[in-house]
């Protein structure tokens, strides 16, 4: 088990990130690993979050289990589940570095992309293409999920124009990135970083990403999230850019 003080002080802060995040403001989460690659490995990060994201996502499945659009997700878990392999095959044959400075990158996409959308409505022009497009957006979103726990942008750039109803849409997104989670699961082993430490780290940070959860159901309908959503976002780019400097020197 991870015990040096500093690595907490940045763990706390991106754990309550991910609980937010389950707890209402979506996106939010897609900063916790990109704050922990400054105190450890980013994969190791990764591994870390991985368990607090699979019991979060127990929440979500069970509430909105029979709100899922199987078909659409039928032509996208293939292409996540070779994302999730082209993933891992990138952790696994370059540097640490290198990892941290593609996690800079798609931190800085995610939160440039977020600021757009803020501004600008989500383009429709997918929901027009063939089903079968799907698959090379799961595959995008598998692979940013593997080494960022970014997933969201592909999946979202493939989904929302489609215009589902809000409680398939909840559903469906759910029970898509809680498969991806599990997916990952034999990607951290064979990666080596479901280590006896690094399981018990996740352990010690699940009760702070539990009650963070709640905190974000209470929170959500208390504060003006439009100035909070943008504060986030943009130090959501500042951090990538400082992963990247780092990384490169």
């Amino acid at each position: 088990m991870i015990t040096d003080w500093t690595f907490y002080a940045v763990a706390v802060p991106a754990v309550m990130l991910v609980g937010l995040s389950k707890g209402g403001f979506t996106g939010l989460g897609t900063l916790s690993l990109p704050m922990m690659a400054f105190v450890i490995n980013p994969v190791t990060a990764a591994a870390i979050l991985l368990p607090l994201l699979i019991v979060q996502d127990v929440v979500g499945v069970w509430a909105f289990r029979k709100s899922v659009d199987w078909r659409l997700l039928g032509w996208m878990f293939p292409g996540a589940v070779a994302g999730v392999g082209l993933g891992y095959w990138f952790a696994a044959s370059v540097s640490a570095s290198a990892v941290m400075a593609l996690v800079g990158v798609i931190s800085i996409l995610f939160g440039l992309w977020r600021l757009w959308l803020e501004r600008h409505a989500m383009p429709r022009e997918t929901a027009a293409m063939p089903e079968w497009l799907g698959a090379l957006f799961g595959a995008a979103s598998g692979f940013t999920s593997q080494v960022a726990h970014a997933g969201q942008p592909p999946y979202s750039l493939w989904v929302l124009p489609r215009k589902l109803p809000p409680a398939l849409l909840v559903g469906t997104t759910a029970v898509f990135f809680a498969a991806v989670n599990w997916i990952k699961v034999p990607a951290y082993f064979a990666l080596g970083q479901f280590t006896r430490a690094n399981l018990m780290t996740a352990g010690a940070l699940l009760p702070v990403a539990i009650i963070s959860t709640f905190a974000g159901v209470w929170l959500v309908r208390r504060i003006d999230a439009a100035r909070f959503y943008t504060a986030i976002y943009w130090l959501m780019v500042l951090v990538g850019v400082a992963l990247i400097w780092e990384a490169a020197f």
